[in-house]
């Protein structure tokens, strides 16, 4: 994976921060579970861990209300976890 490839990560994944947080990538169940891995965990401000159906839970819940806009998101960083992939 070249350093344009991370970039491009990068900007995909900043586009929808707070990850999973926007009506505009979906906002329904399928929508949620399409998005996410079966082992998908989100870590909270706090470092508490929040397995994927938690997550879910919750954001069906708060869908209900119109969408914030004013989430601090800062900093981002994608970083290469292996020099290949065996997929």
């Amino acid at each position: 994976m070249s350093d344009f490839d991370l970039e491009t990560i990068l900007s995909e994944l900043r586009q929808r921060e707070p990850i999973i947080h926007r009506h505009a990538f979906g906002s329904s169940r399928d929508d949620l579970e399409a998005m996410t891995a079966e082992d998908f965990f989100e870590i909270g401000a706090s470092g508490r861990i929040y397995p994927r159906g938690f997550v879910i839970a919750n954001l069906l819940e708060r869908y209900k209300q119109p969408e914030r806009h004013d989430w601090p998101c800062r900093d981002f960083s994608v970083h290469r976890l292996a020099e290949t992939s065996i997929c």
